[in-house]
């Protein structure tokens, strides 16, 4: 009982120095909320969007990282996580060797690595325990809350990206350079708001997960985004059967519920919608020009590819190749608007669709170590998931069910989507965010101290007290 006071006046500071380590993370997430300019919504294929303070902020994560790994004198990644986060390098260094200049070359790979190496491996060391991935969850929720806000109040008001001849397309911040940039990010929040809904023990968090959720329905909706759509529709069938099919049903019928009320109880674009949803079953029988415009720079780096099927025509290739490949079928760009910006015909430099950019720019030896590094990487965060399942081996992983829900959720939501875009624009560096937080899951040692409940009780404080000094929790077999 001597302890009870001595945890009482410790908790608070014990609570700040767990959560010290994510807040940069939290930060780069809360940078996105910031506008950008018009050049940082450039696409993969135009050399642009890495000029948002987000992306600058994610040099400064990276360096954290690394300044926190210095200081703690820890191994900062397993040899698993290492070859993982690591086996990209091999097929973006051979890309960038064929690419056309070296300074193309050079550009390209800084940001493939950006992307899909550093920024991720800085936030799988910088998050500890499941508290601190929780934290990042919440931020994920949060920007896509305001975001999400915004849209809305761009659809009602007449103030978004034209659609239809209409300029109600619910874009945020991200501008109509980058209309997927406000429909990645909503679809992260409802994604993960989904999977904190099913924490153990926390009715509180249940509730206002549940609610963020169901607001959250409604600037995805008015996205118009297809691919979104349909990667969330997917991320959540994931999310609920994974969570159990008693508990799945339950929060099925109240996203439901919601949905039916915010969205087609109050009409906000309910025709449209319904056009735009029935579209995507005729991408075979009558497709429109941006569906033809899709299909033929598929078929462009698929015939890239047969050119140069081991390291494919270097990075940032696929602009200046695509006109000798592509059929007649593609037209000259997209029409851009509103928003606050002017008319502005946006060309086509990107095909699209991540794995065809990757196969066209870094051929089969970058496709299959990007691809594959992903590929493993959900792996593991469902044996994560199936260990956390079994709460008999490891009776305190029960609680971190939310987290194992998150971390394949946003992880299958990505997968699915790159069939249907690709990296480009302000909201890449919030990919990079997920895919570490995703990595800390599913690549975190299995017997390590950050797995404690930290604070959760008075006997978790006890078995966790050496964390507050920064050391770790020396035990028997730990490594």
């Amino acid at each position: 009982m001597d302890h009870a006071p001595t945890y009482a006046r410790a908790q608070p500071l014990g609570v700040l120095g767990q959560l010290a380590p994510v807040l940069p993370v939290v930060l780069l997430v809360a940078l996105l909320a910031l506008p950008v300019p018009a050049e940082a919504g450039a696409g993969a294929g135009e050399g642009g969007g890495t000029g948002s303070p987000a992306d600058a902020f994610s040099a400064l994560v990276v360096g954290l990282a690394l300044l926190h790994v210095v200081r703690t004198a820890r191994r900062p990644l397993t040899r698993r996580a290492a070859v993982i986060l690591g086996l990209p390098v091999l097929g973006i260094t051979a890309a960038a060797c064929a690419s056309a200049s070296a300074a193309t070359g050079l550009a390209g790979a800084a940001r493939y690595l950006q992307v899909f190496v550093l920024v991720p491996a800085a936030v799988l060391v910088l998050i500890r325990d499941a508290r601190q991935f929780r934290v990042l969850a919440w931020a994920f929720v949060g920007l896509a809350l305001f975001q999400g806000a915004l849209g809305v109040h761009q659809n009602l008001t007449g103030t978004g990206a034209s659609y239809m001849g209409e300029d109600i397309r619910a874009v945020g911040t991200f501008g109509p350079t980058d209309v997927m940039g406000m429909a990645t990010v909503v679809s992260y929040g409802f994604v993960a708001a989904l999977a904190l809904a099913f924490r153990p023990d926390a009715p509180r968090q249940r509730a206002a997960a549940l609610t963020c959720a169901g607001l959250l329905t409604v600037p995805l909706a008015l996205s118009f985004s297809r691919g979104a759509w349909i990667a969330t529709a997917v991320a959540c069938g994931v999310v609920l059967l994974l969570a159990g099919v008693r508990r799945a049903l339950r929060a099925a019928l109240a996203a439901t519920a919601a949905a039916v009320v915010l969205v087609a109880g109050l009409g906000m674009g309910s025709q449209l919608l319904q056009e735009r949803l029935s579209s995507i079953t005729q991408v075979t029988d009558a497709p429109d020009q941006s569906v033809t415009d899709r299909y033929a720079m598929w078929a462009a780096s698929v015939d890239m590819w047969r050119d140069r099927p081991v390291t494919g025509v270097g990075l940032k290739g696929f602009p200046e190749h695509r006109d000798s490949h592509a059929s007649l079928a593609l037209s000259s760009g997209s029409d851009t608007a509103g928003a606050g910006a002017e008319f502005r015909r946006q060309p086509l430099l990107s095909p699209h669709n991540m794995y065809l950019l990757i196969l066209s720019e870094q051929g089969l030896l970058g496709l299959l170590a990007l691809a594959g590094g992903w590929l493993a990487l959900l792996v593991c965060a469902v044996r994560g998931w199936a260990r956390v399942r079994r709460p008999g081996r490891r009776p305190s992983g029960a609680g971190d069910l939310d987290c194992a829900l998150a971390a394949c959720g946003l992880l299958v939501w990505q997968l699915v989507d790159f069939m249907y875009a690709d990296i480009g624009g302000p909201s890449t560096v919030l990919t990079a965010v997920a895919l570490g937080g995703c990595a800390w899951w599913g690549l975190r040692p299995r017997d390590s101290y950050e797995e404690c409940e930290t604070y959760e009780t008075h006997a978790a404080y006890e078995a966790c007290e050496t964390y507050d000094v920064g050391a770790p929790n020396v035990t028997a077999g730990a490594r």
